[in-house]
């Protein structure tokens, strides 16, 4: 019986077969390294807002800051899972009394005159099935520099941490090493006493009685 294909097609469909799973293996590979990477997470980037407001000057402790604390303008964070966002009347008590004919501001004076709120680019955007509480850290100690970074030394305000699922399950499994006094949570450059974050953090879990990391790493602690 003649012979239907050339031999060269065993070549061929051999290659065909190898270099098929070479090209899943490279894809796989190259999602892996994309969604770890700042282009995936949008770690450490900077979004153009609509008015260029530095919290370096307003919440900054240094010479020239205002060192407003974090919750004259995030309102809510104390009792809500979310922080909130200042109206811009909260703005406004402020510069209808300096700063009343910056070009720069025009956008906040408008927004008054009309009750239009100003359209802020989101910085910290968790996906839709993960669940977060603000108010139930903040009971807990953990510090807004723990999550959000040195936000008083940022003119422009950027994601200071990657916020994958390993990020927060650190924090869930080991506890001691993040919580701080209460008192500190909006205190940016607080440090732990003589530099002993593990007995002070042991020390807190239990007083503040944080439940243990089998519970804490549940699945339907922040997926529910």
């Amino acid at each position: 019986m003649p012979q239907i294909f050339h031999p060269v097609f065993n070549v061929i469909s051999k290659a065909s077969i190898f270099g098929s799973l070479f090209m899943l293996v490279l894809i796989l590979w190259f999602g892996i390294i994309y969604t770890r990477s700042s282009y995936g997470t949008d770690e450490r980037l900077a979004r153009v807002q609509p008015i260029p407001f530095s919290h370096e000057h307003h919440a900054g402790t240094h010479a020239g800051g205002l060192g407003i604390d974090c919750r004259y303008c995030h309102t809510t964070v104390e009792v809500s899972s979310f922080a909130g966002m200042p109206a811009t009347k909260t703005c406004m008590n402020c510069h209808s009394q300096i700063w009343v004919g910056s070009a720069m501001l025009e956008p906040v004076r408008e927004s008054y005159r009309t009750g239009q709120p100003i359209h802020w680019q989101r910085i910290y955007n968790l996906p839709g099935f993960v669940y977060f509480d603000h108010s139930i850290h903040v009971a807990k100690g953990v510090g807004c520099a723990s999550c959000h970074g040195r936000v008083d030394r940022m003119p422009f305000v950027f994601q200071a941490e990657s916020l994958l699922m390993e990020w927060c399950l650190d924090c869930h499994r080991q506890p001691e090493h993040y919580v701080r006094p209460r008192e500190e949570v909006f205190n940016m450059a607080w440090e732990p006493p003589e530099g002993d974050q593990l007995s002070l953090g042991r020390e807190l879990v239990k007083k503040y009685g944080i439940r243990d990391a089998a519970q804490l790493t549940s699945c339907t602690t922040c997926h529910r």
